[in-house]
């Protein structure tokens, strides 16, 4: 074992070390090639990432490369793959997210709607890499999207505290659509509870320009709320998903904003087109025939390539 990662207050650190996670989607890394994995991590060191989002439930455009399987049974190939992937960046010194979701069949069809299904694949991924401290687990993704992702705070916060018997020291997280409202705020803080917090910000012209004063505004309800813990942007706006398609300067001003507002991680989130026939690029959304970064557009590198002048 290389690489820990804690929290300190506010903050995130790799191996005590207090750290800004400057992150990368990587959601379908499960179905890639190992040296395609490779290639692609060496690549994320050099432009200064220090974490990537891989998702435990994904199967788009029908490439079933999931951890676990509908009922929360571990599905033994592609478990093994996500351990190999944590171990790799365990070497490298790189963060994980592993990340489930109930799905909505984009990303594969529904899955683990049971209680008992959810929290069996929770546990399976605490036991199955337990002896890693480099990653955390996000055991709901946009939980609150009331279709089949929902997960109810209840069940919430079952999970968590089974992931808590199975493994005491992991991380957990539950992502949220859009904004977090004041008056949810307890419910992730204290009754789930969460260890760091994870809204997925709203995707339009004017959302980088929001970020700062948002970020302060969760800190500053936390402390009001008595219990601050780090914020999180695990999934920002990206290219290719709707009528804006922001630019490289729009990534660097989101995620200097964040960091400027006191959140203590950022993503440069990336996926497929919506509006091409085919859906390519899929970026991050399907590795199986080509790896991530010559999958990216121009607008994308150009951001990545100025990412060590932020860091």
């Amino acid at each position: 074992m290389k690489t820990q990662l804690g929290i300190e207050e506010t903050r995130f650190t790799i191996n005590g070390t207090p750290v800004f996670l400057l992150g990368i989607s990587y959601y379908g890394a499960l179905g890639a090639p190992e040296a395609s994995i490779r290639q692609d991590i060496a690549e994320m060191k050099a432009y200064g990432v220090n974490w990537l989002r891989v998702w435990a439930t994904w199967a788009a455009r029908q490439d079933e490369v999931s951890a676990v399987d509908s009922e929360g049974g571990p599905r033994e190939a592609y478990l093994k793959k996500l351990e190999g992937l944590v171990a790799e960046c365990d070497r490298e010194g790189l963060a994980v997210d592993a990340t489930l979701s109930r799905g909505n069949g984009l990303t594969g069809p529904a899955r683990l709607q049971s209680l008992k299904a959810h929290r069996q694949a929770a546990e399976a991924l605490a036991s199955a890499l337990a002896s890693y401290r480099n990653w955390y687990l996000d055991i709901g993704n946009e939980r609150n999207i009331p279709d089949d992702r929902f997960v109810s705070y209840t069940d919430l916060h079952v999970i968590r505290n089974s992931v808590r018997r199975a493994d005491p020291g992991r991380l957990v997280t539950a992502s949220h659509a859009g904004d977090i409202e004041r008056s949810e705020l307890a419910e992730y803080l204290i009754n789930v509870p969460v260890d760091f917090l994870c809204p997925h910000r709203p995707r339009h012209v004017g959302s980088p320009g929001e970020t700062e004063a948002k970020s302060k505004g969760y800190l500053a309800w936390m402390e009001a709320a008595g219990r601050v813990i780090p914020l999180h942007y695990q999934e920002p706006f990206r290219r290719d998903f709707g009528d804006w398609q922001p630019q490289a300067h729009d990534f660097a001003t989101d995620m200097e904003a964040a960091r400027a507002g006191g959140a203590a991680g950022w993503c440069f989130h990336n996926g497929d087109n919506r509006e091409s026939p085919d859906r390519k690029p899929w970026r991050s959304f399907g590795m199986r025939e080509e790896r991530l970064f010559p999958q990216l557009d121009a607008e994308e590198p150009a951001f990545l390539k100025g990412l060590r002048r932020h860091t």
